[in-house]
C-alpha cells in the first residue's frame, strides 16, 4: 500500500480510518472481527491478509481450532456458492445438465465464454 501514501495519501488515509472504524468498538469483539476476516481473506484469495488477520485474533485471544474452524467455513460458503452461482440461462445450468432430456439437446449449445463451444466440454 506505499503506492498509495506516496501517490494518493488521501486515499491511504481515508482506508486507514475505514480499517479502524471496523475493528475498532461495536457489538462484536476484535477477535470476532479478525475471524470473520480471516474467512473473508480466504475467499478473496489474499495470503496476507489471512497472515495479518490470524496474527491478530491470536493477540486477541482465538485459538488454532478457532482459525481453522474460521477458514473451514470459508471453504463450506467456496464450495456451495459453486452450486448456485450458473443461473445463467432461464434455470441454472445443472439442472439443465442433470435432466432427463440430454443437455446437448436444450438448445444451449452456444459458444461459452472460453471459446469452446459446448461440444466441445
Amino acid at each position: 500500500m506505499s503506492f498509495l501514501i506516496e501517490i494518493l495519501p488521501d486515499t491511504a488515509e481515508a482506508f486507514g480510518k475505514l480499517r479502524d472504524s471496523i475493528f475498532e468498538g461495536g457489538d462484536l469483539d476484535c477477535k470476532t472481527k479478525d475471524l470473520i476476516a480471516i474467512a473473508s481473506s480466504v475467499l478473496m484469495r489474499c495470503q496476507f491478509c489471512v497472515d495479518a488477520h490470524s496474527k491478530r485474533a491470536l493477540a486477541q485471544g482465538a485459538s488454532k481450532k478457532e482459525i481453522a474452524e474460521a477458514i473451514a467455513v470459508a471453504m463450506f460458503i467456496s464450495g456451495g456458492s459453486q452450486l448456485g452461482w450458473t443461473n445463467v440461462y432461464s434455470e441454472n445450468v445443472y439442472e439443465l445438465i442433470f435432466k432427463e432430456k440430454k443437455y446437448e439437446e436444450s438448445g444451449n449449445e452456444k459458444d461459452c465464454c472460453c471459446g469452446k463451444s459446448s461440444e466441445m466440454r
